[in-house]
């Protein structure tokens, strides 16, 4: 018979890799899996990108866990095992962090959203803790959720613009009356016209430097860049991306978007 004392030595005995952590995390994408389970990739804050296998989410049982939980871009509280080994994880508790008021709801909203995780399983691809990036991440998703008309059609220039700040490839703000000039391959402003066909003009290149001065989504009220000009400033940056990011491909998101925001 096993006493409670020989089940507690059993649990101290168990390996540092098997314990519970809870941490927040932000779902990037869920895949099923077998007949009732789903795999979900989530940018954690204790532990970056994650996998976990979620059994019984498709289930018509009561128990079950609830899919519209891992739903792109939900922002979650999990308690979770984590074993530095495995690629795949398990959860063994979750529930929202944040709700949503429109984010799920809203149209166009929904379709900027998707954008956001589709871009970040493409540049985020290693496992690493990074604090400051997750609330970066959370935080743009919450504003998002508030976020007026004006602000949400800007809003995929705002994210893909500021979130190179937390890669080794960031665009730099030194645009002047000198460097008019913005060299997509370099990475900065320059006052010649560059050797390769990888730059912009000075018209859009001026638009690019109005943005990666804005400090908070609110402040593409200060932006009025017409339809046609944000979805060819968003090529741009998209073209900045994959010419720093291997296997960057194309984002299937980006059609989709491009037809909603212009409704």
């Amino acid at each position: 018979m096993i006493t409670r004392h020989d089940l507690q030595l059993y649990i101290l005995a168990l390996p540092s890799n098997l314990m519970v952590h809870t941490t927040k995390g932000i779902v990037l994408r869920t895949v099923s899996y077998g007949e009732t389970s789903v795999i979900v990739r989530v940018y954690t804050e204790l532990f970056g990108l994650q996998s976990y296998l979620v059994n019984g989410v498709r289930s018509a049982k009561k128990s079950a866990v609830k899919s519209n939980l891992f739903q792109p871009s939900s922002i979650l509280e999990m308690e979770v095992y984590h074993n530095e080994l495995k690629n795949l994880q398990r959860i063994k508790e979750v529930k929202w962090h944040y709700i949503y008021e429109h984010i799920f709801f809203n149209i166009t909203k929904n379709a900027v959203a998707l954008f956001i995780t589709e871009l970040l399983q493409k540049v985020i691809r290693q496992p690493e803790h990074h604090a400051d990036l997750y609330s970066f991440i959370e935080d743009a998703c919450m504003e998002l959720d508030k976020a007026d008309t004006k602000v949400t059609a800007g809003y995929p220039l705002f994210f893909a613009l500021h979130l190179t700040s937390f890669f080794g490839f960031r665009l730099r703000d030194d645009h002047d009356a000198q460097k008019k000039i913005l060299d997509l391959r370099e990475g900065e402003f320059v006052g010649e016209l560059p050797a390769h066909p990888c730059y912009l003009n000075e018209r859009a290149s001026a638009s690019i430097s109005q943005l990666l001065k804005l400090m908070h989504p609110g402040d593409l009220h200060q932006t009025d860049f017409s339809l046609s000009e944000r979805r060819e400033l968003l090529e741009y940056i998209l073209q900045f991306y994959a010419l720093h990011i291997q296997d960057f491909g194309t984002m299937k998101t980006l059609p989709v978007l491009q037809e909603v925001l212009a409704r």
